[in-house]
């Protein structure tokens, strides 16, 4: 076989190879004019090499990202380095169609793809290849991986039956609020909540009964919260809320409008109706405050208050709370 066959035969694998490797390959002049069209790519557009050939890539698929690909690509021409876009930066340069039967949730293909400066044989870079990898498996995986850790990071954070955050994260949300105000002395209410007479309703209507009051009464708390605001279940009965930026006198507004609300509201269970009422401590950050721990006692001293007091009222601690 002569060298010239050899080399034929080679050019000839080679253009096969290119027609029907797994990957899409575009060849594109100094103009972005189509020089290749490879397989691939007519297999996910559509469009024949035949019927492109010659034509201009921005012209002929007017949805690219034509002056963000263009600076990518020009600079891909100046500089003689390759260029790498990754899925995660644009998920797909080409819009086209998932048909994997695997990931049916993806309704594009996701592409890596990669910028070639191709030189001529005098070393000038007159052209340039796209090749666009199909990686939807890879990113749908990493993107489905990505969701179920947020979703175990949110139930590590929350309680199962309220829905609340649960004590540990409620304890980490406290301890932020004390550290903002130890550093920049600013304003916030501490709350804390008891159920009246709770186990005389375990007692009564037993413990399935008790915990649909616990998550009525955690709706009704969700319901009453701004979005800056951070309420968990800190214990059996009990609920806490940090209010930032909130004052004491503001904070009982808050803790009326609940109480009120709750003891209003009725919990249907099993054809009974169970009517509840709550207490509530209020205690706002000051100087006498000394730790999250110190906030946390001084909601607790006016929360025995409200108990004192006949049940079902907000207490506001003051200097004359602690002597109580």
């Amino acid at each position: 076989m002569s060298n010239d066959q050899s080399a034929m035969n080679e050019l000839h694998w080679l253009i096969d190879m290119v027609q029907t490797i797994e990957v899409g390959l575009v060849v594109l002049d100094r103009h972005y004019n189509i020089q290749l069209w490879n397989g691939f790519m007519e297999n996910h557009s559509g469009v024949s090499p035949n019927s492109i050939k010659g034509q201009n890539l921005f012209t002929r698929f007017p949805d690219l990202p034509a002056t963000w690909l263009k600076q990518k690509m020009e600079s891909v021409f100046m500089l003689k380095n390759r260029a790498f876009i990754s899925w995660e930066q644009r998920p797909y340069v080409f819009q086209f169609k998932n048909y994997r039967p695997i990931t049916g949730r993806a309704d594009y293909m996701y592409q890596n793809v990669t910028l070639l400066p191709l030189a001529s044989l005098t070393g000038q870079v007159t052209h340039i290849s796209v090749i666009i990898y199909d990686v939807t498996d890879i990113a749908i995986n990493k993107l489905q991986l990505k969701a179920a850790n947020e979703q175990l990071e949110r139930l590590s954070q929350t309680d199962g039956l309220t829905q609340l955050h649960n004590r540990r994260h409620w304890q980490e949300c406290l301890d932020h609020e004390y550290d903002l105000y130890a550093r920049y002395s600013g304003m916030a209410s501490l709350v804390m909540i008891d159920i009246d007479n709770f186990k005389h309703i375990n007692d009564n209507y037993g413990h399935v009964a008790g915990d649909k009051v616990i998550q009525h009464i955690a709706h009704l708390l969700s319901q009453s919260l701004r979005e800056t605001d951070c309420a968990g279940r800190y214990g059996g009965e009990e609920f806490a809320v940090v209010l930032p930026k909130t004052s004491g006198a503001d904070a009982m507004n808050f803790t009326e409008r609940l109480r009120e609300k709750i003891a209003a509201s009725v919990i249907v269970y099993e054809s009974l109706k169970i009517s509840v009422t709550v207490s509530l401590g209020v205690c706002e950050i000051g100087s006498h405050i000394t730790s999250s721990s110190s906030w946390i006692s001084c909601s607790d001293k006016a929360l025995y208050e409200a108990k004192q007091k006949g049940r079902n009222c907000s207490v506001l601690h003051t200097s004359k709370t602690s002597k109580s």
